[in-house]
């Protein structure tokens, strides 16, 4: 039995499941659905794709997230490799992060100079699974985090294919998966602002794209006729899926967006139908499981659970917080100013900065640092009145 959080696990996972591995036969749309299945698109792995299940039940969700990981990508470079096995595929793999996050690879041939491919591999994992660890966002953040996952997959399908990956073949397609979020939430006849946060957590977990405002795109900004691959057109659909599933309901003006962008991906009718039935038979049959999916509105109640325990860690910090803004001497001018006039973007800019700065200098307060954290900031902000001199409360609580 491995544990996919000691040192060699890659290695003995591949010894254990020589003759345990699914043969998709070069078929793509059965491995995209088998995914699908898994829960790997979503974001939560239940399952894996091999032959029989393995026994998960003393493994953490992070442990269950590696195995998965692992496995989706041997199985789409067993697609590209008739006689594939682990060594060629571990160097693969590695050789694959050593173009797209070389600054890592060189750390962690520092760290493991002595290194196998395989142990090194384990590093990168670790890397790009990490999830949130406070209690705060990991149960909402992660989820998205993980279903974007799939991009990596995506990109070295491209790179076993092409022998190459074009410089800008992750930003791109980040790029699409954040536009067609933010384009499925404008559909919604009836926003709130949770539907904006949903956007911003999946903003907080790209890794090659950053925006400075995507309200104004349109449909036709999403080049989608670009994308010729199969697993690249299901994939950018299944994203749509995911965000227009928040409130659980499909209203008639969302299934014509849906059935716009099936349109412009060049997929048959039938594709949709079943995009549509798999993700709601997934989400229906885990939602008790699922933290994300496991509430009437769940960006809604990501909010309201991280105000109140960011609210609790501010008054715990009261002294300590109130004394490191006081010593910002830029952070306190801009404070003052903003009791008389508004600011501008530029200035706005440097308050969140320098409260950030200021967080990290608070132990507790480091989760405004973590992926997502910066969404809790707003929180953070609301308290500074308090926090402040009297002068200062009557014109920043206006």
């Amino acid at each position: 039995m491995i544990n996919p959080s000691t040192i060699g696990w890659i290695d003995k996972f591949f010894a254990e499941n020589r003759a345990n591995f699914i043969d998709f036969q070069g078929d793509y749309l059965s491995f995209y659905e088998s995914c699908r299945k898994t829960g790997f698109i979503y974001g939560y792995v239940v399952n894996f794709q091999l032959k029989e299940n393995l026994n998960t039940t003393k493994w953490s969700y992070d442990e269950i997230t590696k195995v998965g990981f692992l496995n989706t990508l041997f199985s789409i470079y067993s697609l590209e490799n008739k006689d594939a096995n682990s060594k060629d595929f571990i160097s693969a793999v590695y050789q694959f992060y050593n173009i797209i996050q070389p600054e890592n690879l060189n750390f962690i041939k520092k760290m493991l100079p002595e290194g196998s491919h395989s142990s090194r591999l384990e590093k990168v994992i670790d890397d790009r699974i990490q999830t949130n660890q406070n209690s705060i966002t990991k149960n909402f953040s992660h989820i998205i985090t993980n279903a974007l996952l799939f991009i990596d997959v995506l990109a070295f399908h491209s790179y076993l294919k092409n022998k190459e990956l074009a410089s800008d073949y992750l930003k791109n397609v980040e790029s699409d998966c954040i536009k067609i979020v933010s384009l499925a939430l404008k559909t919604k006849v009836n926003k709130t602002k949770y539907d904006e946060l949903l956007v911003k957590l999946f903003e907080n977990s790209i890794r090659y794209t950053k925006f400075s405002t995507i309200d104004s795109i349109e449909f036709s900004d999403i080049k989608l006729l670009k994308y010729t691959e199969l697993l690249e057109k299901l994939y950018l659909l299944d994203i749509a899926q995911m965000a227009l599933w928040s409130d659980e309901k499909l209203e008639e003006h969302e299934v014509v967006f849906l059935k716009n962008i099936n349109t412009d991906l060049n997929l048959e009718g039938i594709i949709l139908q079943k995009s549509i039935s798999d993700i709601n038979f997934f989400i229906n049959q885990y939602k008790a499981e699922i933290p994300f999916f496991n509430y009437s509105n769940p960006i809604k109640h990501f909010y309201e659970q991280a105000n109140k325990n960011v609210t609790k860690l501010i008054i715990r910090n009261k002294d300590r917080l109130t004394k490191e803004i006081k010593e910002s001497g830029e952070l306190m001018q801009l404070l003052a100013k903003s009791t008389t006039k508004d600011l501008s973007k530029e200035e706005k800019k440097k308050v969140k900065k320098q409260l950030l700065d200021v967080c990290k200098t608070i132990p507790s307060l480091t989760i405004f640092l973590l992926p997502g954290g910066s969404l809790l900031l707003p929180i953070l902000i609301k308290f500074i009145p308090q926090l402040l001199p009297s002068a200062f409360n009557e014109n920043l609580e206006d």
